[in-house]
């Protein structure tokens, strides 16, 4: 019964995960990221300022601010979600201690989700305090991607999703050993997209698939991965040299064209190599997600990053690396040969 409560609590974890990644990008990409300047709190607050009185105070307290109730809200909507996914994570870490001498039961990972909880809310203060610098607020979206890819790496394993149908069936370790490789090339992918977005120069190359009409344009490499900054700054709105912006935007392109090389040639491996409906499938999910993403990404420059489409693009993003993540899953389930 316990395993039964463990698993929905974790599948609810995981949604909430998303959601907070989502709600992340929103705050973003609407500059609310620094709608309260101080952290847990908001202008010493509980909950945003947008009473007259509660204003009053914030001013009070801040006078060197103006104060933005619809921003300061979308900011502590965030962090009440992020809140409630850390209690979740505690509650899942003592449902499995309790539970340990169940040999269905995962402990390492839902320990190590404490830790990366407690981590994450320590960027969150960062974030804030830091004045979003660029490597804190990417180093946090990373880390909750990777929260809730373990998230998602526990609901399959705790569950034992396909283990007997896959168990029969064979696949090449190359395959396998590729689609590893593919994890860790979305990863650096997923990098810089979060270095483009916290740097705010996702419109630096405002054509495409040209960059200010060259295909390949000067390159700035050493003042755009710059990532020791002084944290007394405010970089809301983003504080690269022009040039070195284009060279950001222009290496997240250049990786997405690697990663869709890379993905694709993987899902048709798969079509091709095994003869498992269930692995041919995923591999058609990976090839659609990674359709959508791809076409999200040129929308944002095309239409001038739009809110809806830029969120939507952090979504796909996490969607894509959850779509890999279950095909690596079934494939070490398989035989090799």
């Amino acid at each position: 019964m316990v395993n039964k409560w463990f698993l929905r609590l974790s599948i609810a974890a995981c949604c909430l995960a998303f959601v907070v990644i989502v709600l992340g990008a929103y705050v973003r990409l609407s500059d609310a990221g620094l709608g309260c300047p101080d952290w847990p709190g908001c202008f010493g607050q509980l909950t945003a300022p947008d009473e007259e009185h509660e204003i009053k105070q914030a001013v009070n307290l801040y006078p060197h601010l103006e104060v933005h109730s619809e921003k300061a809200w979308k900011e502590m909507i965030h962090r009440y979600f992020a809140s409630t996914l850390g209690l979740l994570i505690l509650i899942m870490a003592f449902m499995a201690w309790r539970n340990r001498h169940d040999e269905k039961q995962e402990v390492l990972l839902p320990m190590l989700l404490v830790g990366l909880v407690i981590f994450q809310g320590m960027l969150g203060m960062w974030t804030v305090t830091q004045l979003v610098r660029p490597t804190i607020v990417t180093l946090h979206l990373l880390t909750g991607l990777l929260t809730l890819s373990t998230l998602f790496w526990l609901c399959i394993k705790q569950a034992g999703l396909w283990q007997e149908k896959l168990a029969t069936t064979s696949c090449s370790r190359k395959i396998k050993i590729f689609a590893r490789v593919a994890v860790v090339v979305l990863g650096l992918q997923l990098f810089l997209g979060g270095w483009t977005s916290t740097n705010y120069v996702a419109l630096h190359c405002p054509d495409f698939p040209t960059c200010m009409g060259k295909w390949v344009p000067e390159l700035h490499m050493d003042e755009a991965f710059v990532f020791f900054k002084d944290p007394t700054i405010n970089y809301e709105g983003g504080s690269l040299p022009v040039e070195a912006g284009m060279t950001v935007h222009f290496m997240h392109r250049l990786g997405a064209l690697i990663t869709t090389v890379v993905l694709l040639t993987l899902a048709i491996l798969i079509l091709i190599k095994t003869d498992n409906t269930l692995l041919k499938r995923q591999a058609l999910l990976l090839m659609i997600v990674l359709l959508i993403q791809v076409s999200l990404g040129i929308s944002n420059v095309l239409l001038i990053l739009p809110i809806p489409i830029a969120v939507s693009h952090n979504g796909f993003a996490a969607l894509l690396l959850l779509t890999l993540l279950l095909v690596n899953y079934s494939l070490n389930l398989c035989k090799e040969r």
